[in-house]
């Protein structure tokens, strides 16, 4: 059976031209980068050229940026490093309630550790309120971290003027972008970002290599002890193969970045409308506008989220009812519940998210057995 995957937020198809770059150093090139001979340089100078090409396409210092295993390394971290760095200046720290679990379950676990955690509200759309956001602003706030983008329902959040309310009360703004690096252009330094998480899995690199941007000056404090790697930051010996892939797959991406933003909003719309017309009593969750331009999440009226995606498994269609790392969760979406979306309809929630690898032909294909199970 051909598979149909319509779930690129959950992870993304290994390119071909990733895997050509990465292939080398996981064969010939096998160096230990801390080595001295001549295959641990060659090793050491691969790491670096990716270094280069990951701060390339979010516009930082290529010395500012630290390579992890995941976006969930980087966002504990982010969170951590800067918590136990700042604890003398104060513990409380700002986040929303429609964060990915790496956020979340972080700062849960800091507060076990006497972190004071403030979560904030989000209109039926998903966007932070900002002057909710002002309020929430302590004497003691070290740390506001909201996402970029939601990996549930694609908002895009007021990034810039979150970064301009941190720094004017001196706090310094985290930003969780696994799901907006190589999707939507990103600037660091025009948007006043601090520190930024992205993965690699989410752009057409492997899974397990992910990158922590840092803004030069900022002191957070090392999450694994070891060895020296990753500026004193981050012990271990470096993933070479999946750092040499995450530097292609931002390659790749911040040169094809318009196009490949067109060629998402294109499919998304095409199958939103398509659906729309052929579906009876569907929702969009979230707003059409402040969007991710491949991201599509409908709740369906009187159907359990489910029993649809198994059977939509049953013909070969990938799909999701929210975020792949709550799939054992079987309550509705935090996210959904956290935008008033009715329980009755949050459990009916499906999301298609869109890539590179899909085409209207396959589009045509999901509708057609969304009629036959929904409608027929």
């Amino acid at each position: 059976m051909d598979i149909r995957y319509f779930d690129n937020s959950a992870t993304t198809r290994i390119k071909e031209e990733v895997i050509e770059e990465m292939f080398p150093y996981l064969s010939i090139q096998y160096g230990n980068p801390s080595s001295m001979y001549s295959i641990g340089r060659n090793a050491k100078r691969a790491i670096e050229k990716a270094r280069i090409r990951v701060a390339s396409l979010i516009n930082c210092k290529p010395e500012e940026i630290y390579f992890t295993s995941c976006g969930s390394e980087s966002d504990n971290t982010a969170l951590k490093g800067i918590a136990y760095s700042n604890s003398n200046k104060g513990k409380h720290i700002i986040t929303s309630k429609i964060e990915h679990p790496a956020i979340l379950n972080t700062c849960h676990s800091l507060e076990k550790q006497g972190f004071s955690i403030t979560y904030i509200d989000v209109d039926k759309n998903g966007l932070v309120n900002l002057d909710t956001l002002k309020n929430s602003i302590r004497e003691d706030t070290i740390l506001i971290s909201i996402m970029f983008a939601n990996n549930e329902i694609g908002t895009i959040e007021p990034i810039e003027q979150i970064s301009e309310i941190a720094h004017k009360n001196n706090i310094i703004f985290h930003t969780d972008a696994v799901q907006a690096c190589g999707n939507i252009p990103i600037d660091v330094q025009k948007m006043g970002i601090d520190m930024l998480s992205l993965s690699g899995h989410k752009i057409y690199a492997p899974k397990g290599i992910g990158a922590l941007y840092v803004k030069k000056g900022i002191e957070f404090e090392r999450f694994i002890d070891g060895g020296h790697q990753e500026k004193n930051k981050r012990a271990g010996t470096e993933n070479v193969a999946q750092i040499v892939a995450l530097g292609k797959a931002c390659q790749i991406a911040e040169k094809n970045l318009e196009e490949y933003q067109n060629k998402l909003r294109d499919l998304r719309d095409y199958c939103l409308q398509k659906i729309s017309d052929n579906i009876p009593n569907i929702h969009v969750n979230g707003t059409m506008e402040n969007r991710l331009p491949g991201n599509i999440n409908i709740s369906f009226e009187n159907i359990d989220s489910s029993e649809l995606l198994f059977k939509l498994d049953s013909y070969g269609i990938c799909a999701s009812g929210g975020s792949a790392c709550s799939s054992g969760d079987n309550n509705p979406s935090h996210v959904l519940t956290a935008i008033g979306v009715p329980n009755e309809l949050a459990k009916g929630a499906i999301r298609f998210t869109f890539g590179d690898f899909n085409d209207i032909d396959e589009i045509d294909y999901l509708v057609d057995v969304l009629k036959k199970i929904i409608v027929s």
